[in-house]
């Protein structure tokens, strides 16, 4: 199939983008590295009237002590060749390789597979889990909303039609701190039937889970050992909800719950420095 008919907008500023956005709103997208939008647009799930390509506006990555600021036209390729990123942010150093496939990270965006907002993807996963931030701009506001708030269900996001994410910011690594990422899938690249993304100090193990709820949904627990933690992941499996699909069962998802969580958890509590 081919794409319905729509008005390609190279767009050379942020200026330019908040400009058609004001004037279009749900009539307009945003293409950015163009993985998942383009499949959507041959396939006509995604009929926008204008496409709006934002690779030409320049993309820095900003660093702080606390925090890195990834702007939208970042490539995910970009990212998981920066020489600090396993340093920095160990949780996304794991988890990148697992984003789609080489060929795919050097066109796809970090920010473009956040706004797509599948439940089961890998960096949305980590920016829930590692509690970054998500920037959103208009003509006529900016505004910053946890991620956690940011994902709504179903691919939908809080975004509004005349916004864009302009960054996202995610914090760095903290000291005595662990972290650890795994994911099963059918084939490595695919989507996850699970994916775990843990954080874990001295008082808190935080566990992030995707690809059971229809978004990337995180829990706080003490410090767990034995029997109260697996009664303590089970209680979270069951409250994820999920259903039987092709892939998996619904049964099958809370079991990798139980089992990967706890393996991704006790693997960031040995990695704390």
């Amino acid at each position: 199939m081919k794409p319905a008919p729509f008005t390609y907008i190279r767009a050379d500023t942020t200026a330019e983008v908040l400009h058609t956005l004001d004037q279009h709103g749900a009539d307009a997208r945003i293409l950015a590295g163009g993985q998942s939008l383009i499949a959507m647009l041959n396939m006509r799930l995604a009929k926008p009237a204008y496409l709006i390509d934002i690779m030409r506006i320049p993309a820095r990555l900003t660093e702080t002590v606390d925090s890195w600021t990834i702007p939208a036209a970042t490539r995910q390729a970009a990212l998981q060749s920066h020489p600090a990123l396993a340093a920095q942010h160990p949780l996304l150093a794991q988890a990148l390789p697992w984003v789609g496939h080489q060929q795919t990270r050097s066109r796809g965006t970090v920010c473009g597979s956040v706004a797509h907002a599948d439940p089961s993807a890998e960096i949305p996963l980590c920016l829930v889990a590692l509690q970054g931030q998500i920037t959103l701009r208009s003509r006529r506001r900016h505004r910053t909303l946890p991620a956690e708030s940011f994902f709504s269900g179903m691919m939908m996001t809080e975004k509004a039609d005349d916004e864009f994410i302009d960054s996202i910011t995610i914090p760095t690594r903290r000291p005595a701190t662990g972290y650890a990422f795994a994911e099963i899938g059918r084939r490595h690249g695919d989507f996850a039937i699970v994916a775990c993304a843990a954080v874990v100090d001295a008082t808190c193990m935080r566990l992030a889970i995707g690809g059971v709820a229809d978004r990337p949904t995180a829990r706080d627990f003490p410090i767990l050992q034995g029997s109260a933690l697996d009664d303590a992941l089970n209680d979270f499996a069951w409250s994820l909800g999920g259903g039987d699909d092709p892939h998996a069962t619904a049964r099958y998802r809370r079991h990798l719950v139980r089992q990967l969580g706890r393996q991704t958890l006790e693997e960031a509590s040995t990695c704390r420095t």
